[in-house]
């Protein structure tokens, strides 16, 4: 195992602990309570665990202990980062990277004062490791990293009436399902496939009467195919 290897599967244990195995119920829930909710232990153990277990090295606990902290200090500062009405916009993403250096971090300095000496040995190489990578950033990742960028740009639509939130799911589900389906085409080299599904669906979109919600619907449209294209460029053109 590498040390880009090492890095992968730390980012890949960051989606899985803070998006995969984590509601929206617990991630509003802290955002509005900050150091004081009650999921922030569990989320930090969580996050501890997967860490730990996607690095396959009994030592990585050395590091996988002050990530799970400095993940609760920055997600107990959530709060006051969307309190603030200048930031409240981008504090998703401001967390976030926040999230990324501080991997970045500990897995370097792990590197440095210790070998990378794997239990088991991977199945897959580094090209895998970024596939996987990459389908799973298109699955929950990317709907939640849309819905921040349409609050970062103030852009809303009306809300679903109560008891239609199956509407809702299913919007989540169908724009997972064509990212998907995009990266697989991506990967296997067939770009005018992807072109005839995006220009397919805008068509499909445009017929609906309604303006605004048409406009909204096709910017969250072009972010989704966006998201999964751009992944898989960079897994084809990304070579260790």
């Amino acid at each position: 195992m590498s040390i880009i290897d090492l890095l992968i599967l730390q980012i890949l244990a960051h989606l899985i602990s803070d998006y995969t195995l984590q509601s929206d119920k617990w991630a509003q829930n802290k955002i509005r309570n900050g150091f004081k909710s009650k999921y922030q232990k569990w989320h930090s153990l969580i996050t501890i665990v997967i860490s730990w277990a996607l690095s396959f090295q009994w030592l990585f606990i050395v590091a996988s202990v002050p990530i799970a902290i400095s993940h609760w200090i920055i997600d107990g500062y959530k709060k006051d980062l969307n309190n603030h009405k200048k930031i409240r916009k981008i504090s998703f993403f401001i967390d976030q990277s926040l999230h990324l250096l501080v991997i970045l971090g500990f897995t370097l300095l792990f590197y440095c004062f210790f070998s990378i000496e794997p239990y088991l040995k991977l199945p897959v190489n580094t090209h895998w490791l970024l596939i996987i990578t990459g389908y799973v950033l298109c699955t929950k990742p990317a709907n939640i990293f849309i819905k921040e960028v349409f609050k970062a740009y103030a852009i809303s639509i009306e809300k679903v009436k109560e008891g239609n939130e199956d509407v809702l799911n299913a919007g989540r589900l169908i724009g997972i399902i064509e990212r998907v389906i995009t990266l697989t085409l991506i990967l296997y080299g067939q770009f005018e496939a992807v072109g005839f599904i995006i220009a397919g669906k805008s068509i499909l979109r445009y017929k609906e009467t309604d303006t605004s919600k048409t406009e909204y619907v096709l910017i969250g449209t072009l972010l989704s195919f966006g998201v999964a294209i751009l992944i898989g460029i960079a897994i084809l053109k990304l070579h260790f």
